[in-house]
């Protein structure tokens, strides 16, 4: 968010404002996605380009590995690796529709470890 403060090139910004419809293959029913960040830049071009920013630990933007045994943990990462694709799924038709781009942040692009 300070990054987004600070920005020069970004207009506006607003966080969890937004409804993306989706259906979540853990349950089979319609749920609403709220990304965290809608995003309006500046482009050197002098255009405005909207952004869906969605933050998250880099270890959920990875399908998990297929264990030997299907422990608690791993089908609760299981389920939420379905979860996120569909949100993300939903999220990027949704941009494409608009001529946004949607991105996922990890850790690796705010330079945390």
């Amino acid at each position: 968010m300070k990054y987004l403060d600070e920005n020069t090139a970004v207009i506006e910004w607003s966080s969890e404002e937004l409804a993306i419809p989706y259906m979540c293959p853990t349950d089979n029913r319609w749920h609403r996605y709220y990304p965290d960040f809608i995003v309006k830049v500046k482009k050197p071009d002098g255009l405005v380009q909207t952004m869906i920013l969605e933050v998250k630990p880099k270890k959920e933007t990875i399908e998990p590995k297929k264990k030997k045994k299907a422990t608690k943990q791993y089908i609760t990462e299981v389920m939420t690796w379905g979860k996120n694709q569909a949100k993300w799924k939903a999220a990027t038709e949704y941009c494409a529709d608009r001529s946004w781009i949607f991105k996922l942040i990890t850790e690796d692009h705010l330079g945390i470890k």
